[in-house]
């Protein structure tokens, strides 16, 4: 066939997607923005470091000495020097006896899951999980059952009540739509009791829970062979890249298993000397983490000062990390208002159905600890002004509060086949519950 004549029937499919996409009003973009954003109420830079002069003279360093790429994967000489200590600041911010860097958190998440899990293991997931955990949960061949969120009970019940030898369970630390934390000890508690694994995803809970080492450390579980912990480098670290952190034998298994790992190019040394001194900053610094809470204390105050009237901006309260999400009564309502934040300037998250686990579409505002007094009142008043003339009457919901919880019939846990995304209940699509 030569080049402009007829296409591959497949791309009738892709036609089909894409003007249902357009009636929906649920395009995504991934150009550059359009008008220059003043208000960062967006990005996941929740501590400001990837602009820290420290954190970019590591990267500054590593980029003259290893050049700008590994060149080959980690088990092909493209190891550096960069990996290793980037691994050992990892170690000591989290309390884990070890840590083993990927170029992703997303790809971290496929690689701890399916090294772990195979066909024989019980795979017990959390609605609203993220979806490279989803994918890793598919990938691995294992049995899925999904449980209602935040649900200990609902999860316990199924380590309990499996018929396969093994189970890990797949939990967030703070979940990234809401912003609500994990009772991870209650869940450790199940595992140990049921022979089952917890891998906790770190991802929002590394540098803003715990003076910034994370909620599995500031539960006591840092050490615990009962819990694995995966991580993303490119959020409070303000780098890029991802880990898994656990037991030295984990990080052995992984490194001779995990496919992620061995046919992936290695992360950039720049990237793992800029997260290796960020994780270094974090531990020696705890005021850091500190100011993540602080700003979001004052966004969720402003928020409910100028939308005095508005049943979703009132029930504001901040969320256990960065992540304060405010319930939108429609996705056409939260697109509008995100894009007219937009023209003011103000950057902030938007997610639709199908991105959002429970189908509620929400405004996700990011609570950075570098933002100013001033840029959060205006950002609070601004949203307050474009959100007044809709009907909020399904805006009542405080964000990440337990009103937010599934427990009717559409979310009761299911056994499912990890091959089969058609018979899992609602779940997150390529964005899962959070924009990493």
């Amino acid at each position: 066939m030569t080049p402009g004549g007829p296409a591959p029937s497949v791309y009738g499919r892709v036609a089909e997607l894409a003007a249902e996409r357009e009636r929906t009003g649920l395009i995504r973009s991934a150009d550059p923005a359009a008008r220059p954003v003043r208000i960062d109420l967006a990005s996941n830079d929740y501590l400001g470091l990837s602009r820290d002069r420290q954190v970019v003279g590591a990267g500054r360093t590593a980029l003259i000495r290893a050049g700008t790429g590994a060149r080959a994967s980690r088990v092909a000489r493209g190891t550096h020097d960069e990996h290793a200590d980037a691994e050992r600041a990892l170690t000591a911010l989290t309390g884990q006896e070890s840590a083993l860097l990927l170029s992703s958190g997303y790809l971290a998440n496929l690689a701890a899951v399916t090294a772990l899990a195979d066909a024989d293991t019980l795979i017990v997931s959390d609605q609203h999980m993220h979806a490279s955990l989803i994918d890793a949960a598919r990938l691995a061949r294992g049995t899925v059952a999904v449980f209602p969120h935040q649900d200990v009970d609902a999860a316990t019940a199924l380590l309990r009540d499996r018929t396969q030898p093994r189970a890990v369970l797949l939990v967030e630390s703070v979940y990234s739509v809401l912003g609500d934390a994990a009772p991870l000890r209650e869940l450790a508690d199940a595992c140990r009791a049921y022979d089952a694994l917890l891998l906790v995803d770190e991802a929002h809970g590394i540098g803003v829970v715990g003076e910034g080492r994370g909620l599995v450390h500031e539960s006591g579980l840092a050490g615990d062979p009962y819990v694995v912990v995966t991580a993303t480098l490119s959020k409070a670290l303000g780098a890029q890249g991802g880990a898994v952190l656990g037991p030295a034998r984990l990080r052995e298994h992984l490194v001779n298993t995990a496919r992620p790992f061995i046919f992936d190019t290695g992360l950039a040394p720049v990237a793992a000397a800029a997260a290796g001194r960020a994780a270094r900053l974090v531990a020696a610094d705890p005021t850091l983490a500190a100011g993540v809470a602080l700003v979001a204390s004052r966004l969720c105050e402003r928020l409910r000062e100028h939308g005095r009237g508005i049943p979703a901006l009132e029930a504001m309260r901040p969320s256990a990390g960065a992540v304060q999400s405010v319930p939108m009564p429609s996705a056409a309502v939260a697109a509008e208002v995100a894009a007219r934040l937009v023209e003011d300037g103000i950057d902030v998250g938007c997610f639709r159905p199908p991105s959002v686990p429970d189908g509620v579409s929400r405004l996700r505002l990011t609570a950075r600890a570098t933002l100013t007094d001033d840029q959060i009142d205006e950002a609070a008043a601004r949203l307050a002004e474009h959100l007044r003339p809709h009907s909020l009457a399904e805006c009542a919901c405080p964000a990440g509060s337990n009103a937010e919880k599934l427990h009717d019939a559409r979310s009761r846990p299911e056994q499912l086949d990890a091959h089969d995304a058609r018979s899992r209940p609602k779940q997150p699509d390529a964005h899962g519950g959070a924009d990493r």
